[in-house]
């Protein structure tokens, strides 16, 4: 960090070269670019793609607004799909693929990876936000469809503060990212700029915070897996679903989300209890926003159950052992 302010070179400087060079390392892809969130990412990702005005993007009704936003914002329409209740991810069964469907922003929810073979042939564009780290059947996830987006939020295994990143091993996909979030500029001198842009550059400081932990995934992804499996110990005997990815698959632990009855009332005694429980994430179609699309059960049924257990590397076998035998008192005899 004092290296980046003695450098003088605070923003589009080596430490950004440095950081996305570790980020694209464990993606496994050709470029990893950074930015200034994870929307920034999605925003992005969803433009370097150049749909026509109009076309449709299928998006889970169950995730974070930003997967759907971008997509309404670059003037695309977000078609919501409904999520399966019980892992949370996207349905496949439920995806229906229409004339002017011409992306999937598939989400790997909370770090589960999404079941790729079971989704139509339909390009993908990965909100991996919460899943760096995480592998399907072997593949990083990020490195699965023809870009990935990510998220270096406090709240994910690796953070800057606010970040972000596109990962791709497309060479011109990338260059359309590299010049979108420096304004459109393709050179400065001489000054070409094809096309207008934003402002998403992440600074070397901020790449200077992510390198060491980006080196660190492995150590760091093992901590929070140990902390999911201690939770999941503790609690597999009581009346709750709880979180694991399919056979084969690694989870990216992003968070640690089960599912309840009667979730608001736990959620309220947990508190009450000194426990930082949340809820899980939204259901898009419950939002104004996107209030026009129907009824989706199983998002619904999602929203209304899921409950993200307090979640760091630094509790203690004491802290699991009292968030347990709060739900336990909870769950079991009401």
């Amino acid at each position: 960090m004092a290296g980046v302010l003695e450098s003088g070179m605070l923003t589009m400087g080596p430490k950004v070269l440095e950081f996305e060079a570790e980020i694209a390392r464990l993606c496994e892809v050709e470029h990893a670019l950074a930015v200034t969130s994870g929307t920034a990412a999605l925003h992005l990702a969803v433009l370097a793609a150049a749909l026509e005005p109009g076309d449709e993007v299928l998006v889970p009704a169950y995730t974070f607004p930003a997967t759907a936003n971008v997509v309404a914002l670059a003037g695309l329409k977000p078609v919501l799909v409904d999520v399966d209740p019980e892992t949370m991810n996207i349905d496949p069964a439920q995806i229906r693929v229409g004339p002017r469907t011409k992306l999937l922003l598939g989400v790997h929810l909370f770090g589960r990876p999404l079941p790729l073979h079971e989704l139509p042939d339909v390009p993908l564009l990965e909100d991996a936000a919460g899943a760096l780290g995480a592998r399907y059947r072997g593949r990083a996830c990020g490195g699965l469809g023809i870009a990935g987006c990510l998220s270096f939020h406090p709240r994910k295994i690796v953070t800057t503060g606010e970040g972000g990143a596109v990962t791709t091993s497309d060479d011109s996909f990338a260059d359309v990212v590299r010049q979108m979030r420096n304004h459109g500029w393709r050179s400065l001198a001489p000054a070409d700029l094809p096309a207008p842009g934003l402002n998403y550059r992440l600074s070397d400081i901020l790449c200077a915070v992510g390198i060491p932990q980006a080196r660190r995934l492995e150590e760091l992804l093992t901590a929070r897996t140990r902390i999911a499996a201690g939770y999941t110990s503790r609690l597999e005997h009581l009346p709750v679903l709880l979180p694991r990815a399919d056979e084969g698959d690694v989870h990216g632990w992003q968070a640690y989300v089960l599912q309840v009855d009667d979730r608001d009332r736990v959620l309220a005694e947990l508190r009450g209890q000194g426990i930082e429980a949340q809820i899980g994430t939204y259901s898009l179609p419950l939002l104004g926003a996107y209030r026009d699309q129907g009824e989706f059960p199983g998002a619904r049924r999602v929203f209304e159950r899921a409950l993200a257990l307090p979640f760091h590397t630094r509790l203690s076998d004491g802290d699991l052992d009292r968030v347990a035998e709060a739900l336990d008192k909870l769950v079991s005899h009401h």
